[in-house]
């Protein structure tokens, strides 16, 4: 069974029994015999699923997949362990939060875990990765797993600000009902894309201002 908050396993009980998920976990295991060094643990797969629960979400955050450095990935997307060094693309975050009044100063630890306990998403498309291998399960079936994810938060629930990145824009936003939700969208926090339109574009000031309309608590980025 697989270890998930039951508000999330209730939505997402069946896709488990599904024949793309049964072929997805028999190759993850077929590697992992084979001694291929997976990210992240096989314990923090579902670690976005479990510390944000189904009808808490407020934000949803998509990134492509886990950090694929050791002890990087830890099941939350942009997300590093507190003793381990700031990625560029957090430092980018932190920065852009920075600039843009939502914290005082750049935060030490890349630990996103008090963002997931504030009802933030933080959601890989592609929950695994190879060792030093960027992408390296983007064949695998994650993608049809967390495509339905969206589609099922879409579907259930309302008012939902998704932030994506312009590349999953275009493959994501048809999953998302943009009648009864946000979508806002930038480039990627990387050090080679964000200053195409993530440096300066306030996303996260824009998403607590649409949640101060919903009468809904901000995010403490």
């Amino acid at each position: 069974m697989v270890q998930m908050h039951e508000s999330r396993l209730d939505h997402l009980r069946d896709e488990f029994t599904q024949p793309y998920m049964l072929d997805l976990k028999k190759q993850l295991h077929a590697q992992k015999q084979q001694g291929t060094k997976i990210y992240p643990q096989w314990s923090d797969i579902f670690a976005a699923f479990n510390l944000t629960p189904f009808d808490q979400v407020k934000v949803v955050i998509l990134w492509q997949d886990p950090y694929h450095g050791p002890a990087q990935a830890h099941g939350l997307s942009f997300s590093v362990r507190p003793w381990v060094s700031l990625p560029p693309s957090l430092k980018n975050i932190y920065k852009e939060l920075w600039q843009s009044g939502e914290i005082d100063e750049i935060p030490v630890s890349g630990d996103l875990s008090r963002w997931a306990e504030q009802w933030v998403f933080l959601l890989n498309a592609i929950l695994t990765v190879k060792a030093h291998q960027a992408a390296s399960h983007r064949d695998l079936w994650w993608q049809a797993f967390t495509d339905k994810v969206i589609e099922i938060l879409s579907q259930k629930r309302t008012w939902l600000i998704f932030l994506l990145r312009w590349s999953f824009a275009k493959s994501k936003i048809p999953l998302i009902d943009t009648s009864k939700h946000h979508v806002l969208t930038t480039s990627h926090p990387s050090p080679l894309s964000s200053y195409r339109g993530f440096m300066g574009s306030w996303c996260f000031s824009q998403a607590n201002q649409l949640l101060s309309q919903q009468w809904k608590e901000k995010i403490a980025w």
